[in-house]
């Protein structure tokens, strides 16, 4: 890849040349990212061999953005969807801030207030898909059985064998069929942002807007929720925790109050799913692969987990608990 695509692109918009371009650090996917000058502001420019997946992001940014959601406005993509310009929304993330806070017992009531907004924006953001078309939505066009189970066996093969953690084959298997039925059984007719964390929120004039939300599809309200206030980078205390699911559970109460039962029941099931799930990342992309930071994840995401089980889900997952529970 290189930048050429994006110095046309840009041509062909603005109808001049760029003053400069900046390749950016890469992250943890295949897209290369350039920062765009003009002699007034900037922008981003993307390129990504994956066309089905820019295609999937162009689209919901525009469908958002019209909406009002906080996302990004895309300026302009090529033809083919291999590269597009985007606004620039700066670089500074909500990973940053947390990270920042890294050495404090609490997070700051500044910090604690973008949670809120990111989270208001979140269930704006649920609530705004329903005319969306999932018909192309990847991997599936929603969160159903076979992604579920996608997601528990991510955790079974990438964390537990790649660990050679001993546990009893056909007793973790009911624990994570029950946990599918569960999760299966909820309603799941809202956007699911599939990776709602502290990396995908921007920070920008002390407003959040997200980015990276191109594996959405459709799926129960708690998954993402349980994505960010879980975050094993974040460690966010119980009480914080449960000071910010209060006040996703007001907001949704006040909109849409007869969701507020399913969501409360299963929120704790979905965390687990969510929580599995990222242990097998952690296997993957740390044990395997060697990279520090997925490395260094392993010990605070079983250790959530942990406290996840015996805190809220005692005695519902005894096999899991057998793993995790020391």
């Amino acid at each position: 890849m290189n930048s050429t695509i994006l110095t046309q692109l840009y041509r062909e918009f603005f109808g001049a040349e760029p003053t400069k371009m900046e390749k950016l650090p890469a992250s943890g996917s295949a897209r290369e990212y350039w920062r765009i000058f003009n002699e007034e502001k900037s922008y981003i420019g993307t390129i990504n061999a994956d066309l089905r997946e820019n295609k999937l992001f162009i689209e919901y940014s525009k469908y958002f953005k019209a909406r009002g959601v906080a996302v990004p406005e895309i300026l302009c993509c090529a033809a083919d969807n291999s590269a597009y310009i985007q606004e620039d929304l700066g670089s500074y993330m909500l990973l940053d801030i947390l990270t920042a806070e890294r050495h404090k017992r609490e997070l700051s009531e500044h910090t604690i207030s973008l949670y809120k907004k990111a989270l208001s924006e979140l269930l704006k953001m649920q609530f705004a898909g329903d005319e969306l078309d999932y018909s192309n939505a990847l991997p599936r066009p929603s969160f159903d059985k076979r992604c579920i189970m996608w997601d528990l066996n991510y955790f079974k093969y990438c964390y537990l064998r790649l660990a050679a953690i001993p546990t009893d084959e056909d007793l973790l298997e009911n624990d994570l069929e029950k946990l599918c039925s569960i999760i299966e059984s909820q309603p799941a007719n809202t956007f699911m942002f599939r990776d709602f964390q502290s990396r995908n929120i921007m920070v920008k004039d002390e407003e959040v807007i997200f980015i990276d939300y191109q594996g959405g599809r459709k799926g129960p309200l708690g998954y993402d929720v349980a994505s960010l206030l879980y975050d094993a980078i974040a460690e966010i205390p119980e009480t914080q925790h449960q000071e910010l699911l209060n006040h996703y559970i007001s907001e949704l109460q006040a909109i849409h109050p007869k969701m507020v039962d399913d969501f409360v029941k299963s929120y704790h099931h979905i965390a687990l799913v969510r929580l599995l799930q990222a242990m097998g990342a952690f296997g993957l992309r740390g044990l395997h692969e060697k990279k520090q930071h997925f490395i260094n994840s392993i010990k605070p995401g079983s250790a959530s987990i942990a406290k996840l089980l015996t805190t809220h889900l005692p005695g519902e997952y005894p096999e899991l608990e057998k793993i995790f529970v020391k």
